[in-house]
């Protein structure tokens, strides 16, 4: 089947590309210009017509890329046309009426180029990871696992257990041949060095996913005490409403904020009281869970009444700051108990000491970011894989002590399909969907 679809942003734009994928990609550029497709990968100014009337729907950039030398691994035609709507469906609907021809699925261009052997899963995540990517850090990221130093590693670990797989495998086969002591202890020492990377890339605080997804950041605290105000000074923009009638915010509002290039997902929740109304029970209860689930807590209080008993002391505990608002209204100075803590000094009304706080974001992202480690797990799907590799590394490990080679060989195959499975070395079909069904349409 031959696939096409619009490859550049909807909307209205300069330019528009269409792109053709399949068996049918030169019959599709014949039929559309009424010429022999060009030469491979030389942009040719073509006129681009009705296939049954040859009324004139454009004039645009033809590039052929004729198969494997192509993005998808098969023959593949970009039309280069005006940006406005009526043009492109104009093409698309002249494509459609073809034998053969159907508009792509999303992902589905990048799908065959892995199924051709042209990328592995890493390599087609990372894709998708830089058309999604909003911030600086997450563009970096999606680019050092495009450039391959994922699928090396964990290529690397499985080449290692397929050669110690290939000892155990021997053994099992000349039975009468007892391994020597030296090759056992190698089999062990190998297979527990390859145990002892894979837990120490697992041990790396879930950097990778959070610049992914973004850092979360909860703002909790008592009722009136400017949680949602906070929410809209550091947003610019009204996200949240505001009340002094306490108990306005009931649910969690988020918003998606780009910090000095890190990538935020910045959540008000309820303010925390005793409350008989059960909405806003359980709007408390998502505040506590939100809270619970940060990666940095800002902890709004009332300057002129602060009191950090009972929930609030445990929210100060980790990863939070203490942010003292309305110090407009302060007339004494502050306790030396709340001058010991990681807070700052705020007053959202007279936008008072904001960059100060900005700054102790800041701060706590770059701690949170900064690793001299090589970042190689990005998504939950590859820390699954190698959790579930380093299980079947320790049961092999234990087999391994007991000589039971038969039920040991099987831990170590499953162990190498499961790193198999990060970059598409094995059958993956199962995964196939949820990860290419993330792309755009045209991708």
């Amino acid at each position: 089947m031959t696939i096409f679809a619009l490859s550049s942003g909807p909307g209205v734009s300069g330019v528009a590309i269409i792109r053709v994928s399949g068996l049918e990609a030169s019959k599709v550029i014949k039929s559309l210009t009424g010429k022999e497709i060009p030469e491979p990968r030389v942009a040719t100014l073509r006129k681009i017509n009705n296939i049954n009337t040859s009324e004139l729907i454009d004039e645009g950039i033809i590039l052929w890329f004729p198969g494997p030398e192509s993005y998808t691994g098969e023959d593949m035609a970009e039309i280069h046309i005006h940006g406005g709507k009526a043009g492109v469906l104009a093409v698309q609907n002249e494509i459609s009426k073809m034998k053969n021809c159907r508009l792509a699925e999303p992902g589905e261009f990048t799908k065959l180029a892995f199924q051709n052997g042209k990328i592995n899963l890493l390599k087609a995540e990372s894709i998708a990871d830089l058309i999604t990517a909003e911030t600086e850090i997450q563009r970096l990221q999606a680019v050092k696992i495009m450039k391959g130093k994922s699928s090396e590693k964990f290529n690397e670990l499985r080449e290692k257990l397929l050669k110690i797989l290939s000892f155990i495998e021997a053994k099992i086969d000349f039975p009468e041949e007892d391994l020597p002591e030296e090759n056992i202890k190698k089999i062990k020492d190998d297979t527990l060095n390859i145990f002892n990377q894979i837990n120490k890339i697992l041990n790396d605080q879930k950097i990778g996913e959070i610049i992914r997804e973004g850092f979360k950041i909860a703002i909790v605290g008592p009722t009136n005490a400017g949680k949602s105000s906070l929410l809209n000074n550091l947003s610019n923009r009204e996200v949240a409403i505001v009340s002094e009638i306490a108990g306005t915010t009931r649910d969690v509002v988020e918003t998606h904020l780009n910090i000095d290039g890190y990538p935020v997902i910045l959540s008000d929740t309820a303010g925390i009281r005793n409350s008989k109304d059960e909405i806003e029970k359980k709007g408390i209860r998502l505040s506590l869970k939100k809270a619970e689930n940060a990666d940095l807590k800002l902890v709004v209080v009332d300057a002129k009444n602060i009191d950090l008993s009972g929930f609030l002391t445990d929210l100060l505990k980790n990863d939070a700051i203490l942010v003292v608002n309305k110090s407009d209204l302060l007339k004494k100075k502050l306790d030396p108990k709340i001058l010991n803590l990681n807070h700052v000094l705020i007053s959202i009304k007279d936008n008072s000491n904001i960059d100060d706080l900005i700054l102790k974001i800041k701060n706590s992202l770059k701690n949170k970011f900064v690793t001299e480690e090589d970042i190689l797990i990005t998504r939950e799907r590859h820390r699954q894989h190698l959790v579930q590799c380093a299980n079947y590394l320790k049961n092999f490990l234990d087999k391994n002590d007991k000589k039971d080679f038969d039920k040991a060989a099987e831990d170590l195959r499953l162990a190498t399909r499961q790193l198999g499975m990060i970059v598409g070395k094995v059958d993956v079909e199962e995964i196939l969907g949820s990860i290419f069904n993330d792309f755009c349409i045209g991708k």
